[in-house]
C-alpha cells in the first residue's frame, strides 16, 4: 500500500504549478502518490497536470467538471486516495527538499494520527519569513506523540491544512471534511486537532508558504472575507455536537479546549479585519459588529480569556463593541508605520532620476509635459534599449499604419541609430526635449523591455509590453535564485516598472506560465503568438531572394545560421567555435553567418572578420531576415529557437556548458532533452552531427516537430493583427468573447 498521498488541487496556478509538482516528485522517497485535481481551472493547469501523469506513474489527475473551490476540490482528492496519509499541498507552494524521508521516518516511528510539520514563508522577493514556531514551541518537543489536551499552544500554530500530515483513516472515521467556502481550513483544523488522540510534532522545515504578489485570497478585497464567520460557526457547532455527545470524557476534554480555541477565533478575526488588502474601509464597522456579536456568542463559561498588554485592550475593545475607541487605537499604532513608509516612498522617487543620469533640465520638462493632455492619437515605440526598429514592436508599429492610420506612431531611437531607420518612420531621438514630451503624453507606450524608471503611468495611458523571446533562462523575480546572474537588478524597482504594464504579449502558454511567475502584477496578457514571427510564415521566395542577395548568398550551398545568446554571469564568453572546421564539414559551398547577442554590441572589434564563407551578421537589424536565408541554425539557450522553428528547418542545440549555465543563470527549459532538433555538448559533436547527417535525421525532425506543436501553435502570421485590434482598436479576441 501507498504510504503517502499528496492531494493538489489547481486553479489558475499555471505559474506556479510545476515548481509544486517537482518539489514532490524529486524527493528523494518514492512511495507516494499525487492526486492532482484539475478544480475546472481556465488556465493551462489541468494540462500541466496531465502532462506530469502521463510521463510519471505517481501522478493521478482527477478533473473536475467544473469549479468547486479549493476545500471540496481538496474532498474530491481524499476520495481518491489510497495513501495510508494524506498530505494536502497548496499547488502554489512547495516542499523543501529532502524534507519527505523525514517525514516518513516519523510516520512509521510513531503512526500519529495528526503530524505537525513547520513551514517558511516565501516573499515574492525571496525573503524568508519564519513561522510562530519557535514562539509557540520554544522548549522544543520530544519525538513522540500527545493528546491536544496536553499541549493546547500547538494551536497557535498556523491553522492550515499544507502544514500536517493526516492519517486516512483517522480522516474516514472522524468524518471530517473541508467545507466550502473562504478560510475552508479553519474549519476542517480545528476539528482535526480536537478530535485526533495522537500529536505529532516535527521540528522541521518541509513546505515553502508563497507569498504571492498578486492573485491570492488574502490579498483580494472583497465581501467574501465575510465567509470566515461561516467557518467559524461550523467549528463551535462541532464543539457543541461534541459536548452533547453523551461521553463525560470527551465532554470535559472539549470544555478543557474551548476557550484555547475562542482565544484563535478572536485573533483570527482581528487579524483578517487589521489587513487592509483584505476588507475595504466601507465594510470594516459591519465586520467588526460580526466580531462583536460572535464573541458573545461564543464566549467560554467562565467568560473569554483576555490576552495581556495591547492586545488585550483590542479584546475588550471588541466585547464591548466600541468601534470609534478601536479604530482610534489602531490609527494610532499606524501612524508610525505610514511615516516610515511616506520616507521610503520619497526616496525611492528621488533615486530613480539620481540612478538614470537624466539632466534635471530634461526631468523638469518632462514633468511640465504631465500636465498637458495626453495625446489620445500618439503611440511611441522603443525597442532593446533604444537600439533601434526592430522585433515585435516594429511588428506592431507596421500593423497599427495599417489597421489603425488615425493613430501617429513615433519610434525612440539613441543618436547613433538614427540613419538605421526605415525611410517614412517618425522619430525622436533618446534624451532630447521631443523624447521627454512623446513620453509624457503618448496614449499608448509600446515596448519589448521596460521604459526607464522616470516614466510614469498616466491615468487613461496603455502601456504593452512585447517581451522579446521565449524564456529559456529564468527572469525577472526568478532570478532571485540565481544571484550569480542577477548581479546589480534592483528587484523591487523592476516591480515598479512591471506595475505600469496594462497588456503582456506572449508567444505561447509556456511563456505565459513564466511571465506570471517573473512579473506578477494586474497585467492582461494577449497570448497571441509573437507580432515578429508572422512575417516568418508570410514572407515570399521572392522576398527570400532579395535578402539572400542583399547579403551576398549566392549559390545551392547550406547556409548555417550561429546565434548564442548572453552570459551575464561571466565578463566575456567567446563561445568553442571554429568557423573554418564547421566549413570543411558543411563542404565548399557552405555559408556560416554569426549572429552575436545585441548585449554585445560594443565589440564589435572583438568578432569574426567576415571572409568569402564567414559572414558577421551581427549589425544586422532585422534578425527575421537571417531566419529566413539560413537553412540550418545552431544556437544554445537563445530564444532563437522558438522563432526559428516557426519555419520548420533544421536546428542544433550547441551547449557547451550546459551544465554550468544553468547552474549560474537558471533556466525554465531542458534544452537538451527537450530540444528541438540534434543536440552537441561540445565542438567535436557539433562537427560529427553535420558530418553524419544527423541534422536532417527523423529522429531531429520529429524532435523538431514536437516543439513546434509546444511553441508555434499560435504563430500563424496574424500576431501583430491581434495585438492591435486589441490595444488599439479595443476590439475582444475571438477566446475572449
Amino acid at each position: 500500500m501507498t504510504l503517502v498521498s499528496f492531494v493538489v488541487p489547481a486553479y489558475r496556478v499555471q505559474a506556479y504549478l510545476r515548481e509544486c509538482l517537482d518539489s514532490i516528485l524529486d524527493q528523494p522517497f518514492d512511495d507516494f502518490e499525487v492526486i492532482g485535481v484539475d478544480d475546472g481551472s481556465p488556465d493551462s493547469s489541468g494540462d500541466i497536470l496531465a502532462g506530469y501523469a502521463d510521463r510519471d506513474p505517481r501522478v493521478r489527475v482527477l478533473r473536475l467538471p467544473h469549479n468547486v473551490g479549493l476545500g471540496p476540490a481538496r474532498n474530491a482528492g481524499l476520495d481518491r486516495a489510497a495513501g495510508d496519509y494524506v498530505w494536502f499541498l497548496d499547488s502554489d507552494d512547495w516542499l523543501v527538499p529532502d524534507c519527505l524521508p523525514e517525514v516518513v521516518a516519523r510516520l512509521r516511528a510513531t503512526a500519529p494520527d495528526v503530524l505537525v510539520v513547520d513551514h517558511v514563508r516565501r516573499g515574492w522577493n525571496d525573503s524568508a519569513g519564519h513561522s510562530a514556531w519557535t514562539e509557540v514551541l520554544p522548549t522544543g518537543v520530544d519525538e513522540d506523540t500527545f493528546d491536544l489536551a496536553e499541549r493546547p499552544e500547538v494551536l497557535r500554530l498556523l491553522h492550515v491544512a499544507w502544514n500536517r500530515v493526516l492519517r486516512r483513516e483517522f480522516l474516514l472515521d472522524s468524518q471530517l471534511r473541508f467545507a466550502p467556502g473562504w478560510y475552508e481550513d479553519v474549519s476542517f483544523t480545528y476539528p482535526v486537532m480536537l478530535a485526533a488522540r495522537r500529536i505529532g510534532v516535527l521540528d522541521r522545515v518541509c513546505v515553502n508558504y508563497r507569498q504571492r504578489r498578486t492573485g491570492a485570497i488574502t490579498r483580494t478585497r472583497g465581501e467574501r472575507h465575510f465567509e470566515v464567520f461561516e467557518q467559524w460557526d461550523r467549528v463551535f457547532r462541532w464543539l457543541d455536537g461534541q459536548e452533547a455527545a453523551g461521553d463525560p470524557d470527551r465532554a470535559a476534554r472539549v470544555a478543557l479546549l474551548r476557550p484555547v480555541v475562542f482565544e484563535r477565533m478572536v485573533w483570527h478575526y482581528l487579524t483578517v479585519l487589521g489587513n487592509g488588502e483584505r476588507i475595504a474601509p466601507r465594510l470594516r464597522q459591519g465586520f467588526f459588529a460580526r466580531i462583536t456579536a460572535d464573541v458573545q456568542r461564543w464566549s467560554p463559561p467562565g467568560g473569554p480569556p483576555v490576552p495581556p498588554g495591547v492586545a488585550g485592550v483590542r479584546h475588550r475593545l471588541v466585547t464591548g463593541g466600541h468601534w470609534g475607541t478601536f479604530t482610534a487605537l489602531r490609527r494610532a499604532n499606524q501612524v508610525g508605520r505610514t511615516a516610515r513608509r511616506t520616507v521610503r516612498v520619497v526616496r525611492r522617487r528621488a533615486v530613480p532620476a539620481l540612478r538614470t543620469g537624466r539632466n534635471a533640465i530634461g526631468y523638469g520638462y518632462y514633468r511640465a509635459q504631465l500636465r498637458r493632455p495626453i495625446d489620445e492619437d500618439l503611440a511611441v515605440y522603443a525597442a532593446y534599449w533604444y537600439r533601434g526598429y526592430a522585433c515585435n514592436p516594429a511588428a506592431v508599429y507596421e500593423a497599427a499604419r495599417r489597421l489603425a492610420p488615425q493613430i501617429r506612431g513615433v519610434w525612440i531611437v539613441r543618436r547613433d541609430r538614427v540613419d538605421r531607420l526605415p525611410s517614412g518612420v517618425e522619430y525622436v531621438v533618446a534624451g532630447s526635449a521631443a523624447y521627454h514630451r512623446v513620453l509624457a503624453r503618448a496614449k499608448w507606450l509600446v515596448n519589448n523591455v521596460n521604459f526607464p524608471d522616470f516614466v510614469v503611468k498616466r491615468q487613461g495611458s496603455v502601456h504593452l509590453q512585447t517581451h522579446h523571446g521565449t524564456p529559456v533562462k529564468v527572469m525577472g523575480l526568478d532570478q532571485q535564485r540565481y544571484p550569480v546572474g542577477a548581479t546589480g537588478m534592483d528587484f523591487a524597482g523592476l516591480l515598479r516598472r512591471v506595475d505600469r504594464w496594462d497588456f503582456s504579449v506572449s508567444a505561447n502558454r509556456f511563456s505565459t506560465e513564466m511571465w506570471e511567475r517573473a512579473y506578477p502584477a494586474a497585467y492582461t496578457t494577449l497570448e497571441y503568438g509573437y507580432p515578429r514571427n508572422d512575417r516568418l510564415v508570410t514572407a515570399t521566395a521572392e522576398e527570400v531572394d532579395r535578402i539572400r542577395a542583399r547579403l551576398g548568398l549566392t549559390g545551392p550551398g547550406p547556409v548555417v545560421l550561429y546565434a548564442p545568446t548572453h552570459r551575464e554571469h561571466l565578463p566575456r564568453y567567446h563561445p568553442p567555435l571554429r568557423p573554418e572546421a564547421l566549413l570543411d564539414v558543411l563542404g565548399p559551398t557552405g555559408r556560416l553567418l554569426l549572429r552575436s547577442h545585441y548585449f554585445h554590441d560594443r565589440e564589435r572589434g572583438r568578432r569574426q572578420a567576415s571572409t568569402g564563407r564567414v559572414l558577421d551578421v551581427s549589425d544586422h537589424d532585422r534578425v527575421e531576415d537571417l531566419y529566413l536565408v539560413a537553412d540550418v541554425l545552431v544556437t544554445d539557450y537563445s530564444s532563437a529557437m522558438f522563432d526559428y522553428a516557426v519555419l520548420d528547418r533544421p536546428m542544433v542545440v550547441y551547449a557547451p556548458d550546459w551544465d554550468a549555465y544553468r547552474a549560474a543563470r537558471g533556466v525554465y527549459l531542458d534544452v537538451v532533452t527537450e530540444a528541438p532538433g540534434a543536440v552537441a555538448t561540445d565542438f567535436d559533436g557539433l562537427l560529427d552531427l553535420f558530418r553524419s547527417g544527423e541534422v536532417w535525421s527523423a529522429a531531429a525532425q520529429a524532435a523538431r516537430h514536437r516543439f513546434r506543436e509546444r511553441f508555434c501553435g499560435l504563430d500563424d502570421g496574424h500576431a501583430a493583427e491581434r495585438v492591435v485590434r486589441r490595444v488599439f482598436l479595443g476590439e475582444p479576441s475571438a477566446t475572449e468573447g
